[in-house]
């Protein structure tokens, strides 16, 4: 093993750590308490270091975002997975979906709210965010032809529904038949 090898491995452990950092910082206390110098301060190292590793807040988001995006697939893919039918596993994916949404508000935020520059949509987008719009096109396919527009009209309804419920401007209590109304959309159009 090389020296090389190991400089890389530190590397990545010092972005890792700083990742970390802010997703506990913004957990905790919101995004606007995450600023290079108290992550700085956090993991003990120099606010150059930091810029070394990240050109600014903006691209360490970004890569709280890109973990993100990877831990939502990963339950988008385990709610379709323990799904018994089509049907079910639209449902059981929209679910999942609203909880990673409540359970991780800061990440989500990033993901879904804060600047950063990921992009979607376009031949150059990550693979970590291909997955999470593929586990959704995964369960929408089977119910139409033209999966793309709906499988971003399902994560458009999602989305949606997440943030009016997060920020309180929608009923409670009303998550479960907001889902139902969304699938049936989807597995019967044009059959009110």
């Amino acid at each position: 093993m090389g020296i090389a090898e190991r400089k890389g491995r530190e590397r990545a452990a010092r972005e890792h750590r700083i990742v970390a950092a802010a997703r506990v910082i913004a957990e905790r206390e919101g995004w606007d308490a995450v600023t290079i110098r108290r992550l700085a301060g956090e993991i003990e190292y120099s606010q150059p270091v930091l810029y070394s590793h990240f050109k600014n807040r903006d691209a360490i988001v970004a890569a709280v975002a890109v973990e993100g995006f990877k831990e939502l697939a990963a339950a988008l893919r385990e709610a379709a997975s323990e799904s018994k039918g089509r049907r079910n596993a639209l449902k059981n994916v929209a679910i999942a979906y609203l909880a990673f949404a409540f359970s991780c508000p800061a990440l989500y935020e990033a993901m879904f709210v804060l600047p950063t520059d990921l992009r979607f949509a376009e031949a150059g987008t990550r693979p970590e965010l291909r997955a999470g719009f593929e586990a959704l096109a995964a369960v929408v396919t089977p119910f139409c032809v033209n999966a793309a527009d709906v499988t971003e009209t399902f994560w458009a309804a999602l989305h949606g529904l997440a943030e009016l419920e997060r920020s309180g401007r929608i009923r409670a209590g009303m998550r479960s038949e907001r889902i139902a109304l969304v699938v049936r959309a989807i597995v019967a159009p044009g059959k009110g």
